[in-house]
């Protein structure tokens, strides 16, 4: 994965709600060769459960090569004053995963989010998938790692497909902690 996001060039910098990318595929923003390898480093089934159980408890939310779009708290127009969340941008249908044991509290559309999904941790921490094209679990569904929610995209109030991934202290708006030290703390490193 370090090979790919080496290779590849880096359209999203200083990315903001008021300036918006207009596409992104693997075929428009990386060259067909990178784009080839790129795809080569999508883990198969087998070797997404082995990479599950390796991180213990807790698991990626998406296998797929991706780039950080919008990091965690940066300053702009929402509605905390900066981003509650991290991008990752992929492709529309990528998989996106549970990234640990919890319950289904949210699996409808839910405003600027679009297609959404909430997780209330086992740790009582609340984890919120959005712009998600597809929903593949309903409400009060026990989830654990590596449980597919539904598949990436851009609905809500988005500029292009993506993964926001955003973990609360509480279930409302307006309590959110950083999601990568919230993963990294957990054995899970995205970067």
């Amino acid at each position: 994965m370090t090979a790919f996001k080496d290779l590849a060039p880096r359209p999203f910098k200083g990315l903001t709600a008021r300036r918006p990318f207009k596409d992104l595929t693997l075929r428009r923003t990386v060259p067909t060769a990178v784009a080839a390898s790129a795809l080569a480093l999508t883990l198969t089934a087998p070797q997404e459960a082995a990479a599950v159980q390796a991180a213990g408890s807790y698991a990626r939310p998406i296998t797929a090569p991706y780039y950080v779009s919008a990091r965690y708290g940066v300053p702009g127009d929402w509605a905390a004053g900066h981003h509650p969340g991290v991008d990752f941008a992929v492709p529309t249908g990528t998989r996106v995963r549970s990234v640990g044991y919890g319950t289904v509290v949210l699996a409808r559309r839910s405003g600027d989010y679009g297609k959404a999904v909430t997780v209330r941790m086992r740790d009582g921490h609340y984890v919120v998938y959005g712009h998600l094209s597809r929903i593949a679990v309903r409400k009060g569904r026990h989830v654990r790692p590596g449980t597919r929610l539904g598949s990436s995209g851009s609905t809500g109030r988005s500029s292009g497909p993506h993964l926001h991934f955003e973990v609360r202290d509480a279930r409302g708006y307006g309590n959110d902690v950083n999601p990568m030290r919230y993963l990294a703390r957990r054995g899970v490193h995205m970067r």
